[in-house]
């Protein structure tokens, strides 16, 4: 029988569901981008930055819930997990948001178009970075079901499954980063080397959403280790 926490039914007590509220929120901010990428290859720069603002506005959200769990998650908290590993984790969610948030900005600032031959490749990757957030999204919120479980028995498989799945979309990732970064390579020439060096940073963004999204998987990972 699972092993229940009376804390974890105490409302405002357990830092669990705020926990999976401000992953939620972090990953509806990273989901914003595929209608921003929508707009931006079609140059429609009005609906571009209609979704930056809905950017902005997730991302403050995810700030302020940041910031609300930090100063009232209490210093003896009885859990099967140290308060510090909860921190660390609530820091590696926010930086999903942040990068969103990063990526979108700095599109709309030089309203960076996208060139013709890399466009499909492009929302396909950041749709392939979208979905390692969501999956990511789907192993946190496994976490108060681990927490009724004690950490421990068969909950502890299901969240492994959960990260090895967010893995290989990571991994899926990277290889459409590799793929994107040799089509560009192949268009130097042709494009004003200014524009060549932000289009870079922005592909190195958009993996890095998909690598911020394992983290915390990762960090999920070490929580279900200790």
């Amino acid at each position: 029988m699972a092993f229940s926490n009376p804390l974890s039914n105490m409302f405002g007590q357990s830092p669990i569901k705020p926990m999976e509220k401000h992953m939620a929120v972090s990953v509806d901010t990273a989901r914003q981008l595929k209608a921003f990428f929508a707009a931006a290859v079609v140059n429609d720069w009005v609906a571009a930055e209609k979704v930056q603002k809905k950017i902005g506005k997730l991302e403050n959200e995810a700030d302020a819930l940041k910031k609300h769990l930090r100063l009232n998650l209490p210093k003896s908290l009885f859990l099967p997990v140290p308060r510090s590993d909860l921190l660390e984790l609530l820091t590696m969610q926010d930086k999903i948001a942040n990068r969103a948030k990063d990526i979108a900005g700095i599109m709309l600032g030089r309203q960076m178009g996208i060139p013709k031959l890399i466009e499909t490749a492009m929302l396909e990757f950041v749709a392939s970075s979208i979905a390692a957030a969501e999956q990511a999204l789907v192993a946190i919120n496994e976490l108060h079901e681990l927490l009724e479980a004690g950490f421990s028995g068969r909950e502890i498989k299901i969240v492994e499954k959960l990260i090895e799945e967010l893995d290989a979309l990571e991994k899926k990732s990277d290889g459409l980063e590799i793929t994107i970064r040799a089509s560009l390579f192949k268009l130097e020439a042709e494009l004003p080397p200014v524009d060549v060096m932000f289009l870079y940073k922005v592909i190195d963004w958009i993996g890095d959403l998909a690598d911020r999204s394992q983290t915390v998987g990762s960090r999920l990972q070490l929580l279900l280790a200790r």
